[in-house]
């Protein structure tokens, strides 16, 4: 005797409601995500000031700071001071795969936008820190390198609670 073994079809059912729920879903994310990515960035703020610093390390543990393009003096960052300012250099560095070259100059931009905006930019890897998020303190200690006449008055407070 042969037995004629049929297999069952089985067929998933998926309730109406269901499969417009999962539809109107999908809509909504590619609606959403449009809508959302059309949105354009404020024009940039103009730039006020700007100068190309390079930092070197003295052998009694200060930095050396100088003008990048003259090679002139800008600020000595006095052992134990400026703690933001070492710290951040430092970070910067390691980033950007300038630690094997601690000897080397290594050029930072140092940028003041109208908006109120402080930035450091590293040009050889297209970092940038907006120094503003790290509290007035910190800012000012290097907003006081913009000036041309820094000199030796970075080896105050300034800067030194983040580093510290």
């Amino acid at each position: 005797m042969s037995v004629l073994i049929h297999e069952a079809q089985q067929r998933v059912v998926i309730p109406h409601p269901v499969l417009i729920g999962a539809g109107l879903a999908v809509a909504f994310s590619i609606v959403a995500a449009a809508i959302g990515g059309s949105h354009t960035q404020p024009p940039p703020a103009r730039l006020l000031a700007s100068r190309t610093l390079s930092f070197t390390d003295a052998s009694d543990g200060a930095v050396l700071v100088a003008d990048a393009a003259t090679g002139a003096p800008v600020a000595r960052l006095a052992p134990g001071t400026n703690g933001f300012v070492r710290g951040t250099l430092r970070a910067l560095a390691h980033e950007g795969g300038h630690a094997a070259h601690a000897a080397a100059v290594h050029p930072f931009v140092l940028s003041s936008y109208a908006d109120g905006r402080l930035t450091l930019d590293d040009p050889t890897d297209g970092q940038r820190l907006d120094l503003e998020a790290f509290g007035s303190l910190n800012t000012a200690a290097f907003a006081a390198l913009l000036t041309p006449e820094s000199g030796e008055g970075m080896g105050g407070k300034a800067g030194e609670g983040a580093g510290k």
